[in-house]
């Protein structure tokens, strides 16, 4: 059995030496990406070589610093990924707005709902790697504001031009958008059980935020409480 792994493991080093670059390049970063889903940024480069059946040194050839390759995992998990076309079809107004939130939290969930996505979120936020916050500042500006600014609409209450949005409204989509991902949450970093269909689950969350926005919006002071 030694001399059969012996043979076997040879070509294949054999075959990753001569991959070309840009091929290598890709199988390093998925790598990556499973390395630090499962271990977390204290993970040392060192093993993901290892484990690559490649060199430590062939990694830095491509990836100077650990930051950089932290960089290009960001860009194949998370911005390859995003949709430009979200904020679009929040800001629809053919459609009604609980149709628009429907179609996009199911889109955005068959993205996100994902181990490495997931994992990786978390654990870079644990760390202090730059991947959560720059990703939420991409969802601030690009989600949940422009729902914020579409509930808004749909109450027919003043322009956001008129008077900004206010920090309770925006509060309350972020709660939204959390009660969302926390599924994923409970999934892949508790390990829990959720439910296999996500459809109603999220029609439910949705429907509760608009069934008690109306009040909570219009109870803001800059907005005529009482009105």
């Amino acid at each position: 059995m030694g001399d059969d792994g012996g043979e076997t493991s040879e070509p294949i080093a054999r075959k990753r030496r001569h991959l070309p670059a840009a091929e290598r390049e890709r199988l390093i970063v998925e790598g990556a990406t499973r390395f630090f889903a499962e271990h977390g940024f204290e993970g040392q480069t060192r093993e993901l070589a290892r484990g690559l059946g490649i060199t430590h040194s062939a990694i830095f050839r491509y990836f100077p610093t650990k930051e950089a390759l932290v960089d290009r995992v960001y860009e194949h998990v998370y911005v390859s990924r995003w949709n430009s076309g979200w904020t679009t079809l929040i800001r629809d107004r053919a459609l009604p707005l609980e149709d628009r939130l429907l179609l996009f939290y199911g889109d955005y969930a068959s993205q996100v709902f994902d181990y490495e996505w997931v994992r990786i979120f978390v654990f870079s936020g644990l760390k202090g790697y730059d991947i959560a916050p720059r990703y939420l500042a991409t969802v601030r500006e690009e989600l949940i504001l422009p729902i914020a600014e579409e509930v808004r609409q749909s109450l027919a209450l003043s322009a956001v031009s008129e008077v900004p949005l206010t920090e309770r409204e925006v509060e309350a989509v972020w709660a939204l958008h959390g009660k969302v991902f926390y599924l994923a949450i409970r999934k892949f970093v508790y390990g829990g059980v959720i439910p296999a269909d996500l459809t109603q689950t999220i029609a439910d969350d949705v429907r509760v935020f608009l069934g008690g926005m109306p009040e909570m919006v219009r109870s803001i002071p800059e907005l005529g409480a009482g009105r």
